[in-house]
């Protein structure tokens, strides 16, 4: 009949059925960008990935372009660390250490959050590997043992068999108690430079997405709503489900996941290999 083969196949579109479509994608997009106010289009799309919805970047960013969806503007950082002081400082032993695992490294570092009158303390201990938070304390001062609350919630939930401890040169890491768990775990001990923060650029980064993502996007009036607030947010959010793109856009808590199923896996294989 002189017809294109094409034409057989050829289905009329719905213009119906896709502004119905465009318009539930946009309000997932809506969803997520709600839940993750500093999410790109880069880690929006991911999301959309995961939760099985076939698109690419150009297109999320041009909805969010047309539903007025901007990632929110960073504020600046302000550090809290007091250096000043006679304690003994250790050497920087991860300027150019390689990690290739979980428990090889571990930064710490704190940071203060306003409340109605006045301020409280967060410390925290991040494994590098995986940008999980291993460890942290909330109080309403900046004394030692706020870190070393925080150090020995870590130590109680992981291996510190040849592990690096890392912090700047706070008095809360370079007091006698702090060092003295350290060195009774068998951890090895490291400092970053004075005065520079590039040195633990990883707790140094959470520290920025805390601020962002959650401090200031509320008011907390007591020490009782930071920490419901703050467990929430490291807990369910931070190590559950944001999406890191160091981790292949996985949450740190599903990456380590894979990591023990694939050692698990090559473990049998090696069983089996050697029977």
């Amino acid at each position: 009949m002189g017809i294109k083969r094409s034409t057989f196949y050829y289905q009329i579109k719905n213009n119906k059925d896709q502004k119905q479509q465009e318009g539930l994608l946009k309000e997932k997009i809506q969803q997520i960008a709600y839940q993750h106010p500093y999410y790109g289009y880069r880690r929006i799309t991911a999301q959309l990935h995961r939760e099985k919805v076939n698109i690419n970047h150009k297109r999320v960013l041009r909805m969010m372009y047309q539903l007025g969806i901007q990632a929110r503007i960073k504020r600046r950082y302000i550090t809290t660390t007091n250096s000043k002081h006679n304690h003994q400082v250790y050497p920087n032993l991860i300027k150019d250490f390689l990690t290739t695992g979980i428990n090889q490294v571990w930064c710490s570092d704190i940071t203060y959050i306003s409340i109605l009158f006045g301020f409280v303390y967060l410390a925290v201990i991040i494994d590098i590997y995986s940008r999980k938070i291993v460890g942290y304390a909330i109080g309403k001062t900046l004394s030692p043992e706020l870190a070393i609350t925080a150090l020995n919630m870590a130590i109680a939930n992981r291996n510190t068999d040849k592990l690096i401890h890392h912090s700047d040169q706070g008095i809360q890491y370079t007091c006698k108690d702090y060092i003295k768990i350290l060195k009774d775990n068998g951890i090895r001990i490291s400092m970053s430079g004075k005065g520079n923060p590039y040195d633990n650029a990883f707790a140094e980064s959470f520290i920025k997405t805390l601020k962002q993502e959650e401090v200031y996007l509320w008011q907390y009036e007591t020490i009782s709503d930071v920490i419901e607030r703050i467990s929430y947010f490291i807990l369910d959010v931070y190590n559950r489900k944001r999406l890191h793109s160091a981790l292949g856009y996985r949450p740190p808590e599903e990456f380590e996941s894979l990591l023990t199923e694939n050692a698990s896996q090559e473990s049998q294989i090696a069983k089996t290999l050697f029977v």
